[in-house]
């Protein structure tokens, strides 16, 4: 099957962001630097797109959150598509955790367990990180079978790309927290027959050398 390239998003910057932790609970929008974000990551694929997989991008696909799918649309209107939302690239389900203040989660000894250890972590009333990381890559799976051969937008957010791309690095999931994934920056993984390739990780500006070596 020819190699299909899986291009991440994080949403971009919101009312909350590094203050709380939303996870899934709805009205949560764009902050005005957040929609500025957007629009220029879609200035940087719109730049790249005859240097991708396909010859441009096939198809843009959005966590069901409002922050997702705000910082999709600018990228599909600029890439003359529609925005597909595919529940799979979710935010983390943070149970009874959601919309806490992380400077008070970060007082419980069960943060240490996050941070170290989140193969063994559940959060109270929601997901583990397993959880979340096989349900991100399964999603990632049936999207790059449905693109063979070319390159697809996935917006989501942070622990659901740091733990796909944990996954494609052969990494430990216990490691996944040594990852930086800011808003709106852009993550590439080339999926091939043999094994996944990651050509970048948090980047921001224009893409290039999106070629595997």
């Amino acid at each position: 099957m020819p190699s299909t390239l899986v291009l991440y998003v994080r949403h971009g910057r919101t009312p909350t962001t590094g203050t709380l932790l939303p996870g899934r609970a709805p009205g949560l929008h764009l902050a005005d630097e957040g929609v500025e974000q957007a629009t220029v990551v879609a200035g940087h694929l719109v730049d790249a797109a005859h240097r991708l997989p396909g010859r441009g991008v096939a198809a843009v696909y959005a966590s069901p959150m409002e922050r997702a799918r705000e910082t999709a649309a600018p990228i599909a209107r600029a890439l003359g598509l529609r925005v597909r939302t595919a529940r799979g690239l979710n935010e983390c389900d943070f149970g009874r955790w959601t919309g806490r203040r992380l400077r008070d989660l970060s007082r419980l000894k069960a943060w240490r367990t996050v941070q170290r250890q989140p193969s063994q972590f559940r959060f109270p009333g929601g997901e583990s990180f397993a959880e979340m990381q096989a349900r991100m890559t399964g999603q990632v799976a049936d999207l790059v079978a449905a693109h063979p051969g070319g390159t697809i937008v996935c917006v989501s957010h942070a622990d659901t790309i740091k733990a796909a791309l944990a996954s494609s690095l052969g990494t430990p999931l216990d490691l996944f927290q040594r990852l930086t994934v800011g808003t709106c920056s852009i993550s590439a993984v080339l999926h091939t027959d043999d094994h996944p390739i990651v050509l970048a990780v948090n980047a921001h500006g224009p893409l290039t050398g999106l070629v595997r070596s």
